[in-house]
């Protein structure tokens, strides 16, 4: 499979089956993230696997929506600010950086059959007591992580793009 045909492939999965993730997958999609670039190679991420139930029950809380508790693993990402690169204006690249390592992972994930949806809409504030953060680290995104349990019902719905005349422009 071409990288085009992966990128088509990956989907927001919303529903998960009970089927556990191998251990040697894990693995190799935590390693793809390991290899992503970051600004001046600081990567200031931090990634939070969890797996068990109770914390899983207690990240749902955070987010409202009935399959989040069907993920057999939720990753919780985090941006560590004091390690960011940041630019001259004073840019911090946090939230580049880990879009990048999510973005690797995701992929990764839909090369093995395994589908994942990223989620920003969750409250942060109580993430991070959740898991008693220090302030430093941000959480920025969760990735629930498992096999799907269905196919798509409309599996071109994610390919719906703008044309790149739309969003390209040559100078």
């Amino acid at each position: 499979m071409n990288f085009l045909e992966l990128a088509k492939k990956r989907y927001s999965v919303r529903s998960y089956s009970d089927k556990p993730v191998e251990e040697e997958k894990l693995q190799y999609l935590l390693e793809c993230g390991r290899v992503a670039p970051s600004a001046a190679n600081y990567q200031p991420w931090k990634i939070f696997l969890v797996k068990d139930d109770e914390m899983r029950a207690k990240l749902s809380t955070t987010y409202g929506r009935n399959w989040f508790k069907q993920a057999p693993i939720v990753l919780v990402f985090c941006g560590d600010h004091l390690t960011a690169w940041k630019r001259n204006d004073g840019k911090d690249h946090t939230d580049i950086d880990v879009s990048i390592i999510i973005d690797h992972i995701t992929l990764a994930a839909a090369e093995q059959d395994l589908g994942t949806c990223w989620i920003c809409n969750f409250d942060a504030a109580s993430c991070s007591g959740i898991l008693n953060l220090p302030s430093n680290l941000e959480p920025i995104a969760y990735l629930s992580l498992g096999y799907p349990a269905k196919e798509p019902e409309d599996p071109s719905r994610h390919l719906n793009r703008k044309e790149l005349s739309e969003i390209v422009h040559y100078i």
